[in-house]
């Protein structure tokens, strides 16, 4: 053997070892990944919102007239009986305090009043003694006519002056009735709310009575005060007859329809509670979120289908959160949403296939938060990539992370 073919054999085993190491050294590792299985299992999709319960038909009871209404003698929660239970008394309110201006000028009219009385006074006595020689006179020629010595026409003459003086005299009476009035409305000007405190006599109070029999739910006015015509007192329903008011988004209330299914939790009791929609309303409003953007919203009314002992611990105006049923099935072909990304106009993910990810096309289905449903591209038992990144593209050697 020649000196090169000992050298070229020399220096072949440590390039061979360099090259191989090299190559190991620089050959692509397979990416750590999160793997999910496609199965099939039962799926819904629901609509989710925080809603409030609230008495089907309830009655907020108000002022009819103004005046002061007296301290409720009623709590939340009493039960009432329609036409029966006196839920609120009114009464007059005081009278108003009269500023120096105004004192003065009722001071001016009680005194107006105190002389028209009298003048209307003296006008009676002066119509009383025109009375009196009417009523003789008339007398006196009466007895002239018996004797002869007066006419006919005379005495008609008396009668006549006789009645002018009567109706006088009535008049003037008619005339001091009004003075005395008068002077009262004008006395009664200047009393005063301390005055009317003294009063030992009852005032006459309007008596409001229960509409219905039920409960009272809220007392708007607890405190003797000053009220309105028109002003809320309190609000009586029947808590046994609950309802569900949700306010769920314009785009969600569109796939909701009466007679879908409601599943009611976080309400405070054990379980959940069964109900079903029994009105879309057609009037939607603005309402601003926490975040301040304005969204439109649209009431969607819930009926309570379970026993009522179910949920005897609720009350008006209690929070629960309702789950709207608009799809369900008992067997649906499902997969994360976590692995579906867009490809272009289609849906696509990665399955697992003997150490590489193969990127598949997938027809999708209904969703709901977590998984969706695949109608073609994958089979049950396959295996999707989660959370896929830039890193795994057509073939990539994957390799599943600890517990997936």
């Amino acid at each position: 053997m020649s000196p090169t073919t000992r050298r070229i054999l020399f220096w072949s085993l440590p390039a061979a070892a360099l090259l191989f190491g090299l190559a190991v050294a620089f050959r692509p590792q397979a990416v750590p990944v999160d793997l999910a299985p496609v199965e099939r299992a039962p799926m819904r999709v629901t609509i989710d919102e925080k809603a409030e319960t609230r008495v089907k038909d309830s009655f907020v009871v108000s002022a009819p007239i103004p005046g002061r209404v007296l301290r409720a003698t009623l709590e939340a929660g009493d039960a009432v009986i329609a036409g029966e239970t006196i839920v609120a008394s009114i009464e007059p309110t005081d009278p108003a305090l009269l500023d120096p201006r105004a004192q003065a000028e009722a001071d001016a009219a009680l005194e107006a009043a105190r002389s028209a009385l009298a003048l209307a006074e003296a006008e009676v006595e002066q119509a009383d003694a025109e009375l009196d020689f009417a009523t003789s006179e008339l007398a006196r020629m009466r007895a002239l006519l018996e004797r002869g010595a007066t006419s006919e026409q005379a005495v008609d003459q008396a009668e006549r002056a006789f009645r002018t003086r009567r109706a006088a005299r009535l008049t003037a009476e008619a005339a001091l009735d009004v003075r005395r009035h008068e002077f009262d409305v004008a006395r009664a000007r200047l009393i005063t709310a301390v005055d009317t405190r003294g009063l030992a006599s009852p005032c006459a109070c309007a008596d409001l009575t229960a509409p219905i029999t039920g409960r009272v739910l809220k007392l708007f006015q607890e405190s003797e005060a000053p009220v309105q015509s028109g002003t809320p007192l309190l609000e009586i329903g029947n808590p046994a007859e609950l309802e569900i008011v949700a306010e769920l988004l314009s785009e969600d209330a569109v796939r909701v329809a009466p007679g879908q299914r409601v599943i009611v939790d976080r309400w405070g009791g054990e379980g959940t509670l069964e109900g079903r929609v029994r009105r879309v309303e057609p009037y939607g409003f603005t309402k601003v979120s926490a975040l301040g953007i304005e969204e439109q919203r649209v009431n969607v009314v819930i009926d309570l289908t379970g026993p009522p002992e179910r949920h005897a611990a609720l009350g008006h105006g209690f929070r629960v959160q309702v789950r709207i049923v608009v799809w369900e099935t008992d067997s649906a072909l499902q997969a994360p949403l976590t692995a579906l990304f867009r490809q272009g106009e289609d849906w696509a993910l990665f399955a697992e296939a003997d150490g590489r990810a193969r990127l598949r096309s997938v027809a999708v289905g209904e969703r709901n938060g977590l998984t969706a449903e695949l109608r073609a591209g994958v089979t049950a038992g396959e295996r999707v990539v989660l959370h896929p990144s830039d890193r795994i593209e057509e073939g990539t050697r994957i390799r599943a992370r600890d517990g997936t």
